[in-house]
């Protein structure tokens, strides 16, 4: 009894422990999150008016044809059958096959993705590089209401370069430096230069973006005691700052970046169509003018899943950085 007794309490303790409770509602959000988007993929190609199989062969195409084509796909099969193999062909890894070219869509993905990916990651880490250091030294040059005018025109800036679209901007960015400059090419994906400015069309307006968090998060820890202890020690300015200060000032720029990293994902779709660049946005794109729609569920899948999984390393990091107000959330 005394045994039985000792594994129900550690189970019971294990159960109630933070981080087992932390992964328990991420795992749960993940789960649902995943079921949404599998189902909203899955209804996507029955909730469009008209034949999708007509719509992708053309008018042109015979009966016979698209019957064929039909049946080949499962569409003639009841929607919740359809649903279920749906199902079952994902969790082997068979996405369809694309309407239009016959070949497998997890072969057009693993082809194409790569690109996407480089494209988004590469975006990503020079927002970083940009927008923490900017935001620091704003930080430090405007604290306690110091240079109203940098600080002025700092936000202003920023604020214009968040709003501006990508595709507006990569579009400004190819006439600019590409046609009027020639320092670039207009479009394809090729040598290292080939990349300057799509990643500089989607990594402009986020890092604007993550400055001004920087800053604020860093003016907001420049005025606790733990900071104004560090300076009367008359530790040096790098230590105050970099060691003490800009540690304490990420947890919001780490979230937000994140989310940004998601939103580059996404983002690539009309950047990659400005540039021409053979990844998943272009993909998707023509797929939808041609009305493949297996291609296109397929697709979708992917940005979606790619989304979920940045969001859930982002809760995950902050669980390690700072336990006390993720884990311990209600």
């Amino acid at each position: 009894m005394t045994a039985t007794a000792s594994v129900s309490g550690a189970a019971a303790s294990f159960g109630t422990h933070p981080w087992v409770r932390f992964a328990a509602r991420r795992l749960g959000r993940l789960v649902g999150s995943v079921l949404v988007l599998v189902s909203a993929a899955f209804l996507m190609i029955h909730l469009i008016p008209g034949d999708p199989v007509r719509g992708a062969l053309g008018p042109a195409a015979a009966q016979s044809v698209v019957d064929a084509q039909r049946e080949s796909l499962g569409l003639n099969d009841p929607l919740w059958v359809q649903y279920l193999h749906f199902l079952q062909h994902l969790f082997t890894g068979n996405l369809g096959t694309s309407i239009t070219t016959g070949l497998p869509v997890s072969d057009v993905i693993r082809d194409r993705l790569p690109a996407t990916l480089q494209l988004a990651v590469a975006a990503f880490v020079v927002a970083v590089l940009i927008a923490l250091p900017l935001g620091l030294a704003m930080g430090v040059l405007t604290r306690a209401g110091r240079r109203p005018r940098a600080e002025l025109s700092f936000t202003s800036t920023t604020v214009v370069l968040a709003a501006i679209p990508e595709f507006l901007l990569a579009v400004g960015l190819v006439y600019v430096f590409a046609v009027t400059l020639h320092w670039f090419p207009v479009a394809g994906r090729g040598s290292a230069s080939s990349y300057v400015l799509p990643v500089l069309a989607l990594a402009i307006g986020p890092a604007a973006v993550l400055a001004r968090i920087c800053r604020v998060e860093l003016l907001a820890v420049l005025q606790t005691d733990y900071l104004r202890t560090a300076r009367a020690k008359r530790l040096p300015a790098v230590a105050v700052y970099l060691r003490h200060a800009l540690p304490n000032a990420v947890t919001a720029t780490i979230t937000l970046g994140g989310l940004l990293l998601g939103g580059m994902v996404a983002g690539t779709v009309l950047v990659e169509n400005v540039f021409s660049w053979p990844g998943l946005g272009s993909t998707i794109v023509s797929s939808i003018l041609a009305k493949d729609y297996p291609l296109v569920q397929g697709v979708v899948l992917v940005y979606g899943a790619g989304v979920l999984l940045v969001n859930l390393a982002v809760d995950v990091i902050l669980a390690v950085l700072d336990p006390r107000s993720t884990i311990r959330e209600s």
